[in-house]
């Protein structure tokens, strides 16, 4: 139940964060005068609307995104006469960026907004974590239920009597070097009897023989149990930091920096990334670090409602939103970033055309530009398929 709530919620919070950045393209183009035909949430049939003013508002079948209609957007539209004088082409080059660029703010502003009530409520996660194979903290070693939950143990585990600390930083498991915790819980899950660490302490390296314990663990819900090795150690991790509102301020400002940069370079990867989703589907490991789909998004927001980790709740949805508004940067039609390329041009040329004693020239024709825009329509629904595909096949997990 948990799970579907979970689910429900970031499908609802992915929407809303849609709808408001239609909201951003909305209220700028009203504010500056122009004319906002209509403003819809979802796509498709029409479920309900009502008129306000000269805006039709309303929700469309399929929760899918929204829209908001703007006279004049490109020359191409249709206009009625009075809507000539207040077409969006035709106003200044301010009020036109204004309104490209208020969807974009309006996902960075509710992004902002969602990090400063994680760091109120959850606290902001670190960014300086220790290295992926150090030492955290030790228990006895505990079995597994059918439902993946740890049973009641007692007593010192494995790792404390062989004399591991809290910071030792593993590089080998019995002779084999290890870079990640996945490779550490790998090989020591297969142990069959005593084995070695290797271990970094201080300006130490040092190797300590450790017997491990015999678990029942279950791999998958509700699947068959399995036998393995267990030492009774976990990842070492700086847990979030909490603040009051005033200190937030700040501090959800420099974070919101170091996701931004992480943003960036998520964009940078994508590309990239189509042979690691091909691969997640044809049966190789999912790599995390790949892109999600909504419904893959979803599902990692009914894994964290699941586990009662609301805190990555937020921060996801709070990271969809950076994600959202940085795509709509790029400088492609038909997202807003193209749109501004656009206006950005007719800007410029007209100045030069100024400079040479010309009259500014006509608006941009959108039909010579359309080739380059079904290119990245199409190229971006295959994009948008593959991930979707990936997150029903061999969706990213976060918790094992």
């Amino acid at each position: 139940m948990a799970y579907a709530i979970g689910f429900v919620l970031f499908a609802l919070g992915i929407t809303v964060s849609v709808a408001l950045h239609e909201c951003g393209h909305m209220w700028t183009a009203q504010a500056t005068g122009m004319k906002v035909r209509r403003y819809f949430v979802g796509f498709g049939p029409k479920v309900f609307s009502w008129q306000r003013g000269e805006t039709e508002y309303g929700l469309k079948a399929l929760p899918l995104g929204g829209f908001c209609d703007i006279a004049g957007m490109t020359a191409l539209d249709e206009l009625e006469p009075e809507e000539l004088d207040r077409a969006m082409y035709r106003q200044a080059t301010w009020k036109r960026l204004l309104v490209m660029f208020g969807g974009i703010l309006m996902n960075f502003a509710l992004g902002f907004l969602l990090i400063m009530l994680l760091a109120v409520v959850w606290g902001l996660p670190r960014f300086d974590q220790p290295a992926e194979t150090q030492l955290g903290a030790m228990s006895c070693v505990a079995n597994q239920g059918p439902d993946q939950k740890a049973l009641p143990c007692d007593g010192a585990g494995p790792a404390q009597r062989a004399g591991l600390q809290r910071g030792d930083l593993v590089t080998a498991v019995n002779g084999t070097p290890i870079k990640t915790w996945k490779e550490f819980r790998e090989q020591t899950e297969k142990q069959t009897g005593t084995f070695t660490y290797t271990i970094e302490r201080e300006d130490q390296t040092l190797t300590l023989p450790v017997t491990p314990d015999q678990a029942v663990v279950y791999p998958e819900k509700n699947g068959l149990p399995k036998t393995v090795s267990k030492v009774g150690v976990g990842q070492d991790y700086y847990g979030p930091v909490t603040y009051n509102v005033l200190s937030a301020i700040p501090a959800s400002g420099a974070f919101t920096g170091e996701i931004a940069v992480r943003t960036v370079e998520s964009l940078a990867k994508m590309p990239s990334k189509v042979v690691d989703l091909w691969q997640a589907i044809t049966g190789h490991e999912r790599d995390p670090e790949t892109p999600v789909s909504v419904y893959g998004a979803s599902k990692i927001g009914g894994e964290t409602a699941e586990h009662g980790v609301w805190g990555m709740f937020i921060l996801t949805l709070a990271s969809l939103n950076f994600f959202l508004g940085a795509f709509n940067l790029l400088p492609l039609l038909p997202l807003d970033g193209g749109h501004i390329a656009v206006v950005l041009y007719e800007k410029l040329r007209n100045v030069l055309r100024g400079r040479k004693g010309l009259p500014p020239g006509n608006p941009v024709d959108y039909m010579k530009l359309l080739p380059a825009t079904y290119v990245v329509v199409v190229l971006g629904g295959a994009y948008m398929i593959l991930t979707l595909v990936a997150d029903i096949v061999n969706p990213v997990k976060l918790f094992p």
